[in-house]
């Protein structure tokens, strides 16, 4: 049976819009076995349309992941930051450990080091920006999660419908001066945990360049190229550079054009392309009390701005 869900035809998923914008919820698909190319069409036509998608309890494995996520493109993997002395738990290279789990098991120290780099992943942001070549799909797996009360959230902006919703006027500002953004990990880290952070100077570091304003390839929308990763915006002064970002950021993570989903169980999926959207982990008290195992592979970005006004090198941002 045929379903057509905001003028696309599904038949071989089901699709449950989330937002009225973006996001949706995915059901009809047994990763137990491996997916017909007609169903996994289907899975890209929908993250193209809605941005980010959520499965429930798929029974994925590492390796079931990992399998899946190649389907969505070239693998980044953990490789550099082992090599610089990085510990990692997590058996492969193309899993990134995006837990609140140290090497031996332990739950994160809330005063340690990687605590205070991981608070930028509270402020929206899409990832890897500030490498030279950026990510495309993210697709992050529950292994093991605290308590439903207490609320384990992930948020997401849709960056589509921010460029779409802009006056008219900052529109054509942004086509006509065809602004570069210089993306920082180092600058949303130091944004995040000033303190901790304070002798960093985020200047000190390579950043990746990007248009602010350009086209989403896989819709055919424009979009809003933007991150807490933004360290300034090339041509303007400071203070201008700060403004304009802060406007556009207010803008693109306003209530009504962000969604939360929660994480009820383990084996829920969620894959989000960064290209088109932001997010966020959403903080909360259970992180020094409970285990939350949350595994991601990172798709490299494929599309012809994928390496934005960067040098084509292996550098990445974070290492030692």
């Amino acid at each position: 049976m045929t379903v057509t869900t905001n003028g696309i035809a599904f038949s071989h998923i089901s699709v449950k819009p989330l937002h009225p914008t973006f996001g949706a919820e995915i059901s009809g698909v047994d990763f137990s076995s491996p997916l017909k190319d007609e169903v996994f069409k289907e899975i890209y036509q929908a993250v193209t349309k809605y941005g980010v998608i959520v499965f429930r309890s798929t029974g994925l494995t590492d390796e079931g992941h990992i399998a899946f996520s190649k389907k969505f493109g070239e693998l980044d993997d953990v490789k550099p930051y082992i090599a610089a002395g990085r510990k990692n738990r997590l058996k492969y290279a193309e899993l990134f450990d995006v837990s609140n789990v140290e090497a031996d098991g332990s739950i994160l120290d809330p005063n340690s080091p990687r605590t205070q780099a991981n608070k930028g992943n509270n402020l929206f942001h899409v990832d890897s920006s500030f490498n030279p070549r950026r990510a495309g799909y993210s697709l992050l797996l529950a292994h093991e999660l605290p308590p439903s009360s207490i609320g384990a959230h992930t948020a997401f902006a849709d960056t589509r419908t921010a460029f779409d919703d802009l006056p008219q006027e900052l529109k054509e500002q942004l086509l006509a001066k065809d602004y570069i953004a210089c993306h920082s990990m180092h600058h949303s880290r130091k944004v995040a945990a000033p303190e901790a952070f304070a002798q960093l100077n985020p200047l000190d570091y390579p950043m990746g360049r990007h248009k602010l304003a350009q086209r989403h390839e896989a819709s055919d929308r424009m979009n809003l190229y933007i991150a807490a990763h933004v360290h300034h915006i090339e041509g303007l002064p400071p203070d201008e550079s700060q403004a304009l970002f802060d406007q556009l950021y207010k803008h693109a993570t306003r209530d009504d054009n962000t969604l939360e989903i929660e994480w009820k169980a383990p084996g829920d999926l969620v894959i989000w392309d960064n290209t088109c959207t932001m997010h966020r982990a959403v903080g909360a008290s259970f992180l020094w009390k409970y285990k939350r195992d949350m595994r991601r592979t990172t798709v490299h970005d494929s599309s012809p701005t994928a390496w934005g006004l960067n040098e084509h090198t292996d550098v990445r941002q974070g290492l030692p």
